[in-house]
């Protein structure tokens, strides 16, 4: 009876945080979003440098950043391992043989400029490698 009284107030916490995040986030933002993505359903997320939407397009995960103005300054969207440049997947095979990729995903930011994310679980801990378009690495982010 413990476990389903918990069960339920976290669950319920957890709809009043969305619905309360739903509503920090102004109504410009939002009409900037269903304005790009009519009827499509979506979940918000206040930042430190805007908001971020998470949808599903097409059946794949996906998000958009925006400013606090309305104006989009990012997207993302889930892609499959295959369809990372092949520079990715050498260096992967190279630097982390042992490793197995969780998530993949292609990121274009407002002046079209392309990065692919990589999740990995490196040591024990899930970390974000960052490529650039070309496929060679940026950086390690998000580490966990």
């Amino acid at each position: 009876m413990k476990k389903s009284v918990i069960a339920i107030t976290v669950a319920f916490t957890s709809i009043m945080m969305s619905c309360a995040q739903e509503k920090k986030v102004p109504q410009n933002v939002r009409n900037a979003f269903e304005k790009a993505h009519p009827n499509v359903k979506v979940s918000w997320d206040v930042e430190k440098e805007g908001y971020e939407a998470a949808f599903e397009i097409n059946g794949k995960d996906a998000s958009e950043n925006y400013d606090f103005e309305g104006n989009k300054t990012a997207s993302e969207i889930e892609i499959s391992e295959k369809e990372l440049p092949q520079n990715v997947l050498t260096y992967l095979t190279k630097e982390y043989p042992k490793s197995k990729v969780s998530e993949t995903a292609k990121i274009t930011d407002i002046q079209q400029a392309v990065t692919y994310e990589v999740e990995l679980k490196i040591d024990g801990k899930k970390q974000d490698l960052l490529f650039n378009s070309s496929g060679e690495f940026i950086k390690i982010v998000g580490v966990e």
